[in-house]
């Protein structure tokens, strides 16, 4: 008796089924060709995983996509969700192996599991518009609308892994002051899907006609971030300033997650630091700088309540003589919830400007449904109760309009696109890193301040606790970076501007675009598809 089929006829135009597909009568059983995909996904997205930083192989987001897009074409539902499935999963789990070192396997493997969901949907969508005419666009953006959709559900969503993310050192790079990263994302997925169907069809031997579409849609895919870097932004009709900024990380006692009962530690190492760096300028050995940054949770001590962290803070802040941005956890009046605040100290005068953190992490900074969670694992007892603040995410520091994204707020593209809005000329993503030891978090963070320094042409500084700290030109490069663990201070001469990119005045109105686009390709392939069913039931009728 025949292996049943499980997958519906994709109509008389369509390929005929390979061997091994279940229903053919191939060489290869059907069964065997089930786990060639799996096998296929399953090394797309470890592809996917190492295309991210801190290595630099950028390219091997090609093979990556090619392979999930031979995997899926004209697959069933169940076989689809499937195979994206095992795609995202050997995506995420070694992507975000530092969630583990936070707390412990099992919240790390959930959070992945429950990540790879979202890319078993979308490589389902990618299934249904598989066997449209220029399948590899629809294809790459019902992955945009998959990646929208994951960085706003549920809780504010997890934009962490998102295609773009991973390529500061590509060519796309540019095509981010177009577009943002949904367009550097869109792209990428893009040249990837076309070479996988180029191959796909010279594997079959097809005609060479039938092999210039996907190669002609690769090619122009791949050459969008050159064209792009040819767009200028606008604006910045006014004089040239410049302003000399210092990023201190000062470093903790120890790493892992007990740093926070040296809270005293980590502060007097911030002072020290910054001290050393009056004592150089003093020196003649650096220039004087106009303002300086802390890190995140620099003073996990509240100085507003705290006289002693006030005036080690104050002590800090005359040596140096300019305003310094402080990280800094604050007690609510309430006096159960906190804030996570950056703080602009001026000697003398003390906090002279405040931006809270905008959204905070939950499962770490705060617990969403507690007592249900609590039921499970007895880490949520480790989440804070930090709430969200509000304002534009820019502070003044000494004549200059500074955006601040603090740690994971980088990687929202509405949090640093309305800091820019605010007037931002150069952006800081204070950040807290010690927590994840020597994990590659922090690298996959410089690499998402790489992508927004392009988006937004401003500069970027990363003041860190334990590295890495960073000094990040308009272009995404990096000028400057610290070793991790260890005790330094980056001086950055920075040029600000006034420039305007497409990006920042579209904002999201590229991904939008994209996730429509999406939607209208599936809607598309559904009505193909049950239109070929149909035609075959009615053949076999006849």
């Amino acid at each position: 008796m025949a292996a049943p089929t499980t997958e519906p006829a994709a109509g008389p135009s369509a390929d005929p089924p390979p061997s091994g597909t279940p229903g053919s009568r191939g060489p290869v059983p059907w069964w065997a060709a089930v786990l060639a995909r799996c096998a296929g996904a399953v090394a797309g997205g470890v592809l996917l995983y190492l295309s991210f930083p801190p290595r630099t192989l950028w390219w091997l987001v090609l093979p990556a996509f090619a392979l999930l897009g031979v995997v899926l074409r004209g697959r069933g539902v169940r076989a689809a969700f499937g195979y994206g499935f095992l795609f995202g999963l050997a995506f995420l789990l070694p992507l975000l192996a530092w969630v583990s070192s936070l707390v412990q396997a099992a919240p790390w493997i959930a959070l992945s599991v429950f990540e790879a969901l979202f890319m078993g949907l979308a490589a389902v969508a990618m299934a249904w518009v598989s066997r449209l005419p220029l399948a590899p666009v629809w294809g790459a953006a019902v992955w945009i609308a998959g990646e929208a959709l994951r960085g706003r559900v549920p809780f504010g969503g997890l934009p962490w892994g998102r295609v773009g993310f991973g390529q500061p050192d590509g060519p796309l790079l540019p095509l981010a002051a177009i577009g943002g990263e949904p367009l550097l994302s869109f792209a990428a997925v893009l040249a990837g899907l076309a070479l996988g169907e180029l191959v796909r069809r010279a594997v079959r031997r097809r005609s060479p006609r039938r092999l210039l579409t996907p190669a002609v849609i690769a090619v122009l895919a791949m050459v969008s971030g050159p064209l792009a870097a040819l767009v200028p932004p606008s604006g910045g009709g006014g004089p040239e300033r410049t302003a000399t900024i210092a990023a201190v990380q000062g470093n903790v006692p120890r790493s892992g997650l007990d740093f926070n009962a040296q809270r005293r530690a980590v502060l007097d190492n911030h002072v020290r630091v910054t001290e050393q760096l009056a004592a150089d300028v003093a020196a003649g050995r650096v220039p004087a700088p106009d303002l300086v940054l802390w890190p995140e949770n620099s003073s996990d001590i509240d100085p507003l309540r705290n006289a002693d962290a006030a005036a080690q803070i104050e002590r800090a802040a005359r040596a140096v003589g300019v305003p310094i941005l402080v990280g800094s956890v604050l007690r609510n009046p309430d006096g159960l919830t906190t804030s996570n605040s950056a703080l602009v100290w001026e000697a003398g005068q003390g906090v002279v400007e405040r931006n809270d953190k905008r959204r905070v992490q939950p499962f770490g900074e705060y617990m969403p449904w507690r007592e249900f969670f609590a039921l499970f694992s007895p880490y949520v007892e480790r989440a804070g109760y930090f709430v969200p603040g509000d304002g534009t995410g820019a502070v003044d520091m000494n004549g200059v309009r500074v955006g601040v994204a603090i740690c994971w707020e980088v990687a929202f593209d509405d949090l640093v696109a309305d800091s820019v809005a605010a007037g931002a000329e150069v952006l800081a993503v204070p950040s807290n890193n010690a927590t994840f030891g020597w994990t590659e978090m922090t690298y996959q963070q410089l690499a998402m301040s790489r992508i927004r320094a392009v988006e937004h042409d401003r500069p970027v500084i990363v003041p860190t606790t334990s590295g890495v700290s960073a000094t990040i030109a308009r272009d995404g490069t990096v000028t400057a970076s610290t070793a991790q663990f260890t005790p330094d201070v980056l001086v950055d001469r920075t040029v600000l501007r006034d420039t305007t990119t497409l990006a920042t005045r579209w904002r999201s109105a590229p991904e939008w675009a994209l996730v429509v686009l999406g939607v209208l390709a599936i809607g598309a392939g559904i009505v193909t598809r049950r239109r070929a069913v149909s035609r075959a039931g009615e053949d076999e009728d006849g």
